[in-house]
């Protein structure tokens, strides 16, 4: 993992909740194989992007609490927050292209408004 950083309920909030723009909270587990084929595509997002997005990991079993207060009954799980705020999610697989798109997307409706 070099561009993307598991954190805990402990950073949470200042990594996530307090992070103004987009930030994509990966939902995972170790033992998940989606999870593991997930992670690739996140770095080369993550590499691709740069600053204009963060990305973290969360551990659903080390975090449980937080996986709940998200409703994270699947994983893998992308959680998209704005602003603090939660702004889109996914379950399963994405490849980078897919990931991009949706990114874009999210960045599509905010220069909309």
């Amino acid at each position: 993992m070099g561009n993307t950083k598991i954190i805990g309920t402990a950073a949470f909030e200042s990594e996530v909740l307090e992070t103004k723009g987009l930030v994509l909270v990966d939902f995972f587990a170790p033992w998940c194989p989606p999870c593991k084929r997930l992670e690739p595509e996140l770095e080369l997002v993550a590499q691709e992007l740069g600053e204009a997005i963060k990305i973290v990991k969360v551990d659903v079993d080390q975090d449980e609490p937080l996986s709940l207060q998200y409703n994270v009954q699947q994983i893998p799980n992308m959680t998209f927050f704005r602003d603090g705020k939660v702004v889109d999610q996914h379950v399963g697989l994405l490849l980078k292209r897919d990931i991009l798109a949706r990114i874009q997307r999210l960045s599509e409706q905010v220069a909309a408004k």
